[in-house]
């Protein structure tokens, strides 16, 4: 039975005129409810990341949940900060995206569906930023926006390959007819905007600082030039407060801020962050797909641009992703297949350590997992002399997390020694490139495409050179290449082009074939959803 929400908040010793009801089981949390972070107030990050996932997720969301749980099962205290669904992959391939089982975030439906409308005033300030833009070139305004360089596209929360690359303005009257795409909303810059911003006036600086295209001349043209900032504002002022829900074990949890992992940063708000570990003892978060993508730009985009470390790093693995990476059937018991996977979690491993960072390996359990496979897995991890732990977060709650959450109460840090960026932001934007490349994937090198080489003399004309990357690529595999499972060695990633997100404050690099608007597969998951006497059947898989 879930919570009064008026308990859930003061367990965060939120007070009633720093929070606001938005709906049955949710709230907004007050901007000036957000402190900073008093050195001696010990509260400790822990990041959940995880291992290469299989097209279904390897249950990470689910895993940070049942921890947040098994720390407040030992006696913690502690909040949950997690990002906010998309509706694209929960009516494409994933269906709900609020945790499983017993470890689940509730209102689960709500939250998954509409919630309290972040990524509609996301979608919309978007949107109005590229009416704008299409206005500024229709009446010929000053600053002079060439119609061929604009580089702003248009955003929508729903996976639609048709809208990836458009033309608009056909017929008379509607504008210049010019070539343009859709992303979806979980890659708009205006959401890295708001996840990143430290508050209502950062958002409107980062607003204004977007670049939607350029002069005739070359010279930027931005969101400010354009008077956009305080309409865009405007529609975000809601968003930008953190939202407040609870867990199935009505633990706190924060729900803030929804950008994806491959093709954007993939962490929650700085924002949520921040009021978690000014209030909590322990503040459990996540990152998306694995260490390699949402890991890399948690410390190396977040934590460095909003001063944030970890205490501990929680690394997710499950048998069946093993599997896979060991050229097995995920559902198919194999031995052999988990420790020729097992390449795949050394890797990870590794990569947490690159960062100076403390990782523990947890075994996100399945029905189907046997005795031999969890013991090759265990072995490994104490070869590599990793804290290893078993959990069961969906059948088990809090209850079946117990384990994990005393280990990272042991091996988390007192004090946390800072982490250690993969690069400089003074090197030059191709060595940056190379860091993450070699040092995260394994890459033996990096090519540029001709439209990369082009992009890159733009940002070093701008002088923008000096901004973090943000490498966009494939979530199945540690190359640019979807199908090399496993440990892949010896290949290089090419750079197909590279974007400028300077509100943001980082560079798109585009990778492989990626793209920032997915589509449907074949049998989408909305198949499934049907809403039957005002009751909503089908969204989760379980």
């Amino acid at each position: 039975m879930e919570r009064p929400l008026a308990d859930v908040a003061a367990d965060l010793n939120l007070r009633p005129d720093e929070w606001e009801a938005w709906g049955p089981g949710r709230a907004k949390i007050r901007l000036d409810a957000i402190g900073p972070r008093a050195p001696d107030s010990g509260g400790r990050l822990v990041l959940v990341s995880a291992i290469t996932p299989t097209p279904a997720g390897e249950g990470k969301t689910t895993t940070a949940i049942g921890l947040a749980q098994g720390l407040k099962a030992i006696g913690e205290q502690v909040v949950v900060a997690l990002r906010e669904p998309s509706l694209g992959p929960i009516f494409g391939a994933k269906g709900g995206a609020t945790g499983g089982g017993r470890s689940r975030v509730h209102p689960s439906d709500a939250i998954d569906l509409h919630f309290t409308g972040d990524l509609h005033a996301v979608t919309s300030a978007h949107n109005l930023l590229s009416a704008l833009v299409d206005a500024h070139l229709r009446f010929r305004k000053q600053p002079e926006l060439h119609p061929n360089r604009v580089v702003w596209p248009r955003v929508l929360d729903m996976c639609d390959r048709a809208l990836r690359h458009i033309v608009t303005g056909l017929d008379v009257g509607n504008g210049l007819v010019r070539e343009a795409s859709f992303d979806i909303t979980a890659a708009s810059e205006v959401m890295a905007v708001l996840c990143l911003s430290d508050g209502l006036e950062d958002l409107k600086a980062r607003l204004g600082r977007i670049i939607v295209g350029f002069s005739p001349g070359s010279e930027p043209i931005t969101a400010g030039d354009l008077s956009a900032v305080g309409p865009m504002s405007a529609l975000l002022r809601d968003a930008a407060r953190p939202n407040l829900v609870q867990t199935t074990d009505g633990v706190p949890a924060l729900i803030h801020g929804g950008p994806f992992a491959n093709i954007a940063h993939g962490c929650s708000s700085v924002l949520a962050t921040r009021l978690g570990l000014s209030r909590a003892d322990w503040t459990v978060t996540e990152a998306g797909f694995a260490f390699d993508l949402g890991g890399e730009k948690f410390f190396d985009i977040k934590c460095r641009s909003a001063g944030l470390d970890t205490a501990v790093v929680v690394l997710v693995a499950t048998v069946r992703a093993l599997r896979h990476h060991g050229a097995g059937r995920a559902t198919e018991a194999a031995v052999e297949a988990v420790q020729r996977g097992l390449d795949n979690l050394d890797k990870h491993v590794e990569n947490i350590q690159l960062f100076g960072e403390i990782p523990i390996v947890a075994l996100n359990r399945f029905p189907d997992d046997t005795p031999d496979e969890i013991a090759a897995i265990r072995a490994r991890c104490e070869a590599l002399g990793v804290p290893f732990a078993e959990a069961d977060p969906f059948g088990g709650g809090g209850a079946g997390c117990t384990e994990l959450a005393r280990l990272v109460t042991q091996h988390a840090e007192p004090v946390s020694d800072p982490f250690r960026p993969l690069y400089g932001l003074e090197q030059p934007v191709i060595e940056k490139i190379e860091a993450v490349a070699t040092s995260m994937y394994g890459a033996s090198g990096v090519q540029l495409s001709a439209r990369a080489r082009k992009d890159l003399a733009t940002i070093e004309g701008v002088g923008l050179s000096h901004l973090p990357v943000c490498l966009a690529k494939t979530q199945s595999s540690l190359s640019d290449d979807p199908s090399l499972r496993g440990r892949p060695r010896d290949f290089e990633v090419t750079v197909q082009g590279i974007r400028l997100a300077a509100g943001a404050g980082f560079l798109v690099v585009l990778l492989g074939d990626i793209v920032r608007m997915p589509g449907l597969p074949r049998r989408p998951a909305a198949l499934d959803i049907e809403l039957i006497d005002g009751v909503i059947h089908g969204l989760h898989k379980d």
